[in-house]
C-alpha cells in the first residue's frame, strides 16, 4: 500500500449505500471490478457493505479477502450492540470481528426520535450500546470508524445529547467519527456550524467526518461545508449513487477538494482517470452517464454559443472553471444556430480542414438552414464535420447513388422478413448488392457494405452501436419528421451521424452513410480489427 497522507479521507460506500439505488444489482465479479477502479482512482477506504447480509455478500467478502489494493483499506459495515445483549455476544458484531477487513464501522443513534420510536431504549442504554460495541471491536483489534446515523436531525433537537453520543464512541476508542445527514434534510449553513461545533468539542482526541445525502439537492454542497467547518473525512458514491435521490457524489467532491480548496486528497496523476473511473462505474453497474455531470459528463466542457466559443478561441479561461485535462475529460465545441465562425473555424482545425472566412459563414448560414428543417449537430459531429467539407469543397464520397429500396414482410405464421435492394456507382462501376436483415436499416447497412466492402476494406473495422430516433412534431402523427441519430465507433474513437426526413427509413439512410463515409476520411484510423459492423436491430 501507498505511503501518502491526504488531506482529507475519501471514504467511498458505492458497494454498500450506492447499491440501495434504483435498479443497482452487481456480482460478485463486477463488485470486485469497481473495489479495484475505486483504489486506482487513490480513494482511502473501500465499504463492503455487510460481510454476512446475504449469500452473495458473503462471497463477495471472501473474494475481498484474496484480493490486494494498492491505496485503499476495506471496510465492513454493521450497527451497534442489541440492547440487553453484551457486546461479545451479539451475533452481527461477532461477523466484524471475524472478518478480514481491518476497519469496522458501525452506525449507531442520535437523534432521540429515533430511541422512542425505533429501538425503543433510553438515552442512556443507547451511549452504552455506542460505547460497548467500539469498545469491543477495538478490543478485538480493529480500527473502527463511527457512523452517528441523523445526527444533523439530532444536533438540531438537543445538541448536547447527539454530542454524548459521539463523546460515547470516542471514549470507546473509534478513530473516526462521522457526522450523517441520513434525510437529507440539512442546508451547507447548518452543516458548517454543527461540524464546527463536533471539531471544536472533539477534534483534538477524534477524526471528524461527513456523511450526506442528496434529497435537497445539496449532498456535495454539504461535504464542502463541513470541510471548511473541520472535518477531515468524507462519505460518498461513485456519480452520487443511491436510494431516493442519492448520496454525496464523491466524484464531483474530489476535484473540489483538491483543484478547488487547495487540500491534496489523492496524487494529481490519479485525479486525470476521475473521468474515465466514473464512465467505468456507470458502464458496470449498467447505468447512463449523465453528460453534463460536473468535471466528468461528456458535456461538462462544452461550448455552443458563439459569444462563448469566441471567449474560448481567445483564453479558455474565459468560459472553462478548469482545464478538463486535470480530470481527465475532453473540451467539446458544439456546433447549432446559436454558433458564430468562431465555433465552425474551432471544429474545423480540430478535422484538419482548411477554412477560410468565407466558408465559416456559408457552414454557417447552411447549419441555421438544416437546423430550421428539423438537424441537430451537437451530437452529430461526423455529420458536422462532413457538411464542413462540402461546403468548402474537400468532399470526396465513397458512392454515387442510383437508387436502394426496402421490402417488409410479415407472414400469416407470424415471421417477418426484411430485404434491401441498393444500386451504387463507384468510380465507373456499376453495384448492384441485395442483402436480407432483422430490419430495414441493418439490410441496408449489409448490401451497401457487400458492394463497396472489398474498394474499402477498412468499412469491416467499423461497428455501428447505438441508434435513436425521434419524432419531431408529434401533432402529425404519422406524417411527422423523423430524426435519427447514429453512433459508430472503430475502437478507439466513437462518433455520432444524423439523418432528419419524413420517411424513417431515409432519416436512417442519411445517417448511416454519414457515419461510414465519416470514419473513412483521409486521416482516421479504421484499422482496427473490430468485428464486421452491423445497425442496430430490433427491427430499426
Amino acid at each position: 500500500m501507498t505511503q501518502f497522507d491526504p488531506a482529507v479521507q475519501l471514504y467511498d460506500t458505492t458497494l454498500r449505500d450506492g447499491m440501495q439505488g434504483p435498479g443497482m444489482s452487481l456480482s460478485v465479479e463486477e463488485k470486485v471490478r469497481v473495489a479495484h477502479a475505486l483504489d486506482s482512482l487513490g480513494f482511502h477506504f473501500i465499504e463492503g457493505g455487510f460481510p454476512s447480509s446475504n449469500p452473495k455478500e458473503i462471497e463477495f467478502f471472501e473474494a475481498l479477502a484474496g484480493e490486494t489494493f494498492e491505496n485503499a483499506v476495506v471496510a465492513a459495515f454493521g450497527m451497534t450492540r442489541r440492547r440487553d445483549v453484551q457486546a461479545a455476544d451479539d451475533e452481527a458484531l461477532q461477523v466484524l470481528v471475524e472478518s478480514f477487513a481491518p476497519v469496522s464501522t458501525i452506525v449507531g443513534k442520535t437523534w432521540s426520535l429515533h430511541l422512542e420510536k425505533v429501538t425503543k431504549v433510553s438515552k442512556e442504554e443507547n451511549l452504552a450500546m455506542i460505547n460497548d460495541s467500539v469498545a469491543f471491536l477495538r478490543g478485538e483489534g480493529k480500527r473502527v470508524i463511527y457512523d452517528a446515523e441523523h445526527f444533523f436531525d439530532g444536533f438540531r433537537d438537543n445538541p448536547s445529547y447527539s454530542l454524548q453520543c459521539l463523546e460515547a464512541a470516542v471514549d470507546g476508542g473509534a478513530e473516526t467519527v462521522v457526522l450523517c445527514d441520513t434525510n437529507g434534510a440539512t442546508l451547507p449553513s447548518q452543516i458548517a456550524a454543527a461540524t464546527a461545533s463536533v471539531v471544536d468539542q472533539l477534534g483534538g482526541r477524534v477524526r471528524v467526518g461527513v456523511h450526506t445525502h442528496d434529497d435537497a439537492g445539496v449532498g456535495v454542497a454539504n461535504s464542502l461545508a463541513g470541510v471548511e467547518a473541520g472535518a477531515t473525512h468524507v462519505q460518498g458514491t461513485v456519480n452520487g449513487y443511491g436510494e431516493r435521490t442519492g448520496n454525496a457524489n464523491l466524484i464531483t467532491i474530489l476535484p473540489n477538494l483538491q483543484l478547488k480548496m487547495g487540500l491534496e486528497c489523492v496524487e494529481p496523476e490519479r485525479l486525470k482517470h476521475l473521468t474515465t473511473t466514473a464512465h467505468l462505474i456507470d458502464e458496470i453497474c449498467n447505468m447512463r452517464p449523465d453528460g453534463q455531470a460536473p468535471y466528468v459528463g461528456h458535456d461538462a466542457f462544452a461550448h455552443k454559443g458563439g459569444m462563448h466559443v469566441a471567449g474560448m478561441l481567445s483564453d479558455t479561461s474565459t468560459f472553462e472553471h478548469i482545464d478538463p485535462v486535470e480530470v481527465g475529460n475532453d473540451r467539446n465545441i458544439l456546433i447549432s444556430e446559436l454558433s458564430g465562425r468562431g465555433t465552425v473555424q474551432a471544429r474545423a482545425d480540430e478535422a484538419g480542414i482548411d477554412v477560410t472566412p468565407e466558408d465559416a459563414t456559408k457552414v454557417v448560414d447552411k447549419v441555421k438552414e438544416l437546423e430550421s428543417r428539423g438537424y441537430h449537430f451537437e451530437a452529430a459531429d461526423a455529420s458536422f464535420d462532413l457538411l464542413i467539407r462540402k461546403e468548402t469543397g474537400s468532399y470526396e464520397p465513397l458512392f454515387k447513388l442510383e437508387s436502394w429500396r426496402t421490402i417488409v414482410e410479415k407472414n400469416a405464421d407470424g415471421k417477418v422478413s426484411t430485404e434491401a435492394t441498393i444500386k451504387i456507382w463507384v468510380g465507373g462501376d456499376r453495384f448492384v448488392r441485395t442483402a436480407e436483415g432483422n430490419g430495414p436499416v441493418n439490410a441496408l447497412d449489409k448490401a451497401l457494405r457487400e458492394a463497396i466492402g472489398e474498394t474499402y476494406p477498412h468499412l469491416k473495422d467499423i461497428d455501428l452501436v447505438n441508434f435513436k430516433v425521434r419524432i419531431l412534431n408529434e401533432t402529425k402523427g404519422t406524417g411527422a419528421v423523423t430524426r435519427v441519430l447514429l453512433d459508430a465507433s472503430d475502437g478507439p474513437s466513437t462518433w455520432g451521424a444524423i439523418g432528419v426526413s419524413e420517411n424513417i427509413i431515409e432519416a436512417s439512410w442519411l445517417a448511416l452513410v454519414d457515419a461510414l463515409e465519416y470514419g473513412m476520411q483521409p486521416g482516421h484510423d479504421n484499422a482496427t480489427g473490430s468485428p464486421t459492423a452491423t445497425a442496430a436491430g430490433d427491427g430499426s
